[in-house]
């Protein structure tokens, strides 16, 4: 338990000071206007007020990740949780912090306007469609588990299909209502319950801390084959909202365009990633000392699910109480990841087409396809479409990052900040696709029988690195458009 202990206290001191150190580092203005000021529609440019700011970032930003992710990614050992600890602190609070913040200097921009302004038009056309895509699978995955447990928890005539019916009409009005209607007022409650729910968890994991082993005991991967699922990378694609995930960055213009100063930008963007990387921290350590260790979670995970260990563990250690904070947490949170991934895709596909959203004419006109192409991507295999998500998503905080280190390079900034992170991740990101059977695999091997060994795979990982580094050294002899912009 001191391990754990010590790794909680470094995820909070690494808000009040590596999240200060970086707010430095971009120039936060207190006094400049943001988006909301000059460009309120009573839609999306809508002020709130900053606590429902960072409620929504969060809860939009969580999901099921730092539940489930973390529950799942302790296997690999105690390296989790470092990954948890500095991933959240120097890659994923930064992403996010410094992509709000580019759209907040940028009149709300969605993220493929600002990664296309620094790495040039053919980059910003590949990730409109590339987001797009990701926020509509982000939008379908999302509806299946909490349908099947809302189908458990009701009568038989009320199946799986009724209550994606019904979670996906919710998802219709969530996208097209003003988001101080319907999101401003639900997610707040919904953000303090998934809060609370940690909390007591958090409080239980002292009263059980003896069962607890520490991080230096057993530092090794306990994944069932640890061959075929070695540390790097595949831990970091499993825990991904736990420490970084490139979702955020589509989320971060979303509350970029209700946050009324700049100087709230730090707790909201920093501070929610680093609350999501506590809340992953509380779930990796509680699931191995309920299940006994990594043994009792492997046998556990083996013989059930995830959401069972969730259920079980809330209702021994919280009680009745606990019970429907565990059905909360598992139907509530993925909702709220999902219906605001389909309210971003609404405002990407906006943004580039350049039709303005005050009108209900204007969003219906722009919702429509989008609802079309997420319903059909719902009829594919759940297992399929979740496995292209968990790299997708990496991708896309790949070129998040190399985004940023454009953008503080060319503005004089510490880029180093940014640019180790975007080093790393390619590696990673790389690597996982020419190795993992959900990559490349998928086609070279039926196809071609042709599966990349484990070296091969991180061989070329380490070249995309490289090549992209060379890439940023060439960037930056070239000229920068609009500085005065930002």
């Amino acid at each position: 338990m001191i391990s754990f202990t010590i790794a909680l206290i470094l995820l909070i001191a690494g808000y009040f000071t590596y999240g200060r150190f970086v707010a430095r580092v971009f120039g936060e203005d207190p006094a400049r206007p943001t988006p909301v000021h000059t460009l309120a529609d009573g839609v999306d440019y809508v002020r709130l007020p900053s606590w429902k700011v960072f409620l929504i970032q969060f809860l939009n930003i969580a999901g099921l990740g730092p539940i489930f992710g973390a529950i799942m990614g302790v296997m690999f050992g105690p390296a989790a949780f470092l990954w948890i600890v500095f991933g959240t602190i120097f890659a994923g609070a930064v992403h996010d912090y410094l992509s709000g913040m580019l759209s907040l200097r940028r009149d709300g921009a969605s993220l493929p306007e600002i990664i296309g302004h620094e790495l040039g038009g053919g980059v910003k056309n590949a990730m409109r469609v590339f987001t797009l895509l990701l926020m509509i699978l982000v939008g379908a995955v999302f509806v299946y588990n909490p349908a099947d447990l809302m189908a458990m928890l009701t009568p038989a005539s009320l199946d799986r299909l009724f209550w994606i019916v019904i979670i996906f009409a919710y998802y219709m009005l969530a996208t097209l209502l003003p988001v101080d209607k319907l999101i401003g007022r639900l997610y707040p409650l919904f953000g303090v319950a998934l809060l609370f729910m940690a909390v007591g968890i958090l409080v239980m994991l002292y009263v059980h801390a003896p069962e607890m082993p520490e991080m230096w005991q057993q530092f090794y991967n306990h994944t069932p084959n640890p061959e075929a699922t070695p540390i790097f990378p595949m831990m970091f694609v499993s825990i991904a909202c736990g420490a970084i995930s490139g979702f955020h960055a589509t989320q971060s213009p979303m509350m970029a365009r209700c946050l009324g100063k700049e100087a709230h930008a730090r707790p909201v963007f920093y501070g929610a990633m680093v609350t999501e990387g506590i809340v992953a921290l509380i779930w990796a350590a509680a699931a191995i000392t309920f299940t006994g260790g990594y043994d009792g979670l492997q046998k556990f995970l083996g013989d059930g699910s995830p959401a069972i260990l969730v259920d079980r563990l809330s209702r021994s250690w919280l009680g009745p109480v606990g019970g429907i904070l565990a059905i909360l947490g598992v139907v509530a949170a993925p909702i709220t990841s999902g219906d605001t991934a389909l309210r971003s895709a609404r405002l990407i596909a906006a943004d580039f087409i350049g039709i303005k959203q005050a009108k209900i004419k204007n969003r219906l006109a722009v919702s429509l396809p989008i609802f079309g192409a997420a319903f059909l991507v719902m009829l594919l295999p759940y297992a399929s479409l979740w496995r292209y998500f968990a790299w997708c998503n990496q991708v896309l905080a790949v070129f998040t990052l190399w985004a940023l280190t454009v953008w503080l390079a060319r503005h004089d900034r510490l880029y180093i900040i940014t640019l180790i992170p975007a080093l790393f991740m390619t590696q990673v990101t790389v690597t996982y696709i020419c190795f993992a059977p959900e990559g490349i695999g998928l086609i070279t091997d039926p196809l071609l029988g042709l599966t990349l060994s484990y070296e091969a795979a991180v061989g070329i990982g380490v070249a995309a690195s490289l090549i992209l580094l060379l890439l940023f050294a060439r960037t930056l002899r070239t000229p920068y458009p609009d500085l005065k912009k930002v």
